[in-house]
């Protein structure tokens, strides 16, 4: 249990910096430069800037969030060998009356009600005088 607590945190760590190193990347045209200031990614980084650099560690991250999510989905599923779901836990219970299951009961009419507003006189039906 705590190789699953430890390894769970890794996780958690992993996706926060996957998720701000995937942030901090730009496109095509624009260089790392900008997010660091003009030529601060290159003094800092190098002559090549953090482009390198930020590929690798991405490559890094992406792998190390894949094996923490086959671990943890293992450790999950042997967790969950004895797991009995809410309908296998609910018993079905025998009618009180035997038999009775089996009698489907008429099903009986409305009785028709007229319907009348308050200070308004009913109507008589029609044909009667």
């Amino acid at each position: 249990m705590l190789l699953y607590n430890i390894i769970w945190v890794i996780h958690v760590i992993n996706v926060v910096l996957l998720i701000a190193i995937v942030l901090i990347q730009t496109g095509k045209g624009s260089e790392v430069g900008f997010a660091f200031g003009s030529g601060a990614a290159q003094t800092m980084l190098g002559s090549g800037g953090g482009k390198k650099f930020i590929t690798r560690f991405t490559i890094i991250l992406a792998v190390l969030f894949m094996a923490t999510s086959i671990f943890l989905a293992l450790f999950q599923s042997r967790k969950a060998t004895n797991y009995q779901g809410v309908l296998d836990k609910v018993k079905t219970e025998a009618p009180a009356v035997p038999g009775a299951a089996n009698q489907a009961k008429p099903l009986q009419a409305a009785p028709v009600v007229p319907v009348t507003k308050p200070g308004v006189p009913a109507s008589k039906p029609a044909g009667a005088k």
